[in-house]
């Protein structure tokens, strides 16, 4: 091994060289994936799919949200203007796709207090969650960060001290979770699955204390025009 520009170690294996974050994610510990039948059910893209087109978007809206935040990792709350907007969907997708690239990792955060989802991705029972973290009944960050049944992506699901969760979003303690889980590793892309915008004061504390905000408007279902 040997060192480059001051801080990258690199790491030889066979005719390749890989940086040391690299290494990490190579040895990330994948429990189990989930077949394409699987993730049909779950409404999450993946190669090959039957409907490409949908596939490329998210790669796109991918290039822009790295261009926006000049290619560096970012904390991005998704949310939309109304209930059943789609941000859930939006949210799990774009961390999926974030995934696909071998070289980054995805976290995904539930903090839908009114429709929690996120726990699906999970392999295995989630027993405790961001709530729990933050009102103190969990100490250490990695025993709410599980494991999912897509590579290079896991999930915080909600937990179940839910009540008071405006107060806990606003807390000290979350701004060191959003800080730690960000500056953690180089190389992870965070994103918050929150309550619609207009009708939840949790998205708009969230808002504060994130990198970007992604709205989702869905076509029709807003206003009547």
């Amino acid at each position: 091994m040997k060192q480059i520009s001051g801080v990258k170690t690199l790491y030889k294996t066979g005719n390749q060289a890989i940086s040391e974050n690299d290494a990490r994610i190579e040895k990330m510990g994948e429990v189990d994936q989930f077949d394409h039948k699987k993730l049909d059910e779950l409404k999450i893209l993946y190669p090959g799919k039957g409907n490409s087109r949908v596939l490329n978007i998210f790669r796109e809206l991918r290039t822009q949200l790295l261009q926006i935040n000049k290619k560096k990792n970012f904390v991005c709350m998704v949310s939309s203007i109304c209930d059943k907007g789609g941000a859930t969907y939006m949210a799990q997708n774009l961390a999926a796709v974030f995934a696909l690239d071998k070289a980054k990792t995805s976290l995904l955060i539930d903090a839908n207090l009114y429709a929690p989802k996120q726990d699906e991705l999970i392999l295995g029972n989630a027993e405790v969650g961001i709530t729990d973290y933050l009102s103190e009944h969990v100490s250490d960050i990695k025993d709410v960060v599980y494991a999912t049944g897509i590579p290079r992506l896991r999930v915080v699901p909600l937990g179940e001290y839910s009540e008071g969760a405006a107060e806990y979003f606003s807390s000290e303690r979350m701004l060191r979770f959003v800080d730690e889980v960000k500056n953690r590793y180089p190389d992870r892309f965070v994103f918050i699955d929150a309550p619609p915008i207009l009708s939840s004061s949790e998205s708009r504390i969230l808002a504060d204390i994130v990198d970007m905000v992604l709205l989702v408007v869905p076509h029709g279902k807003v206003t009547l025009d």
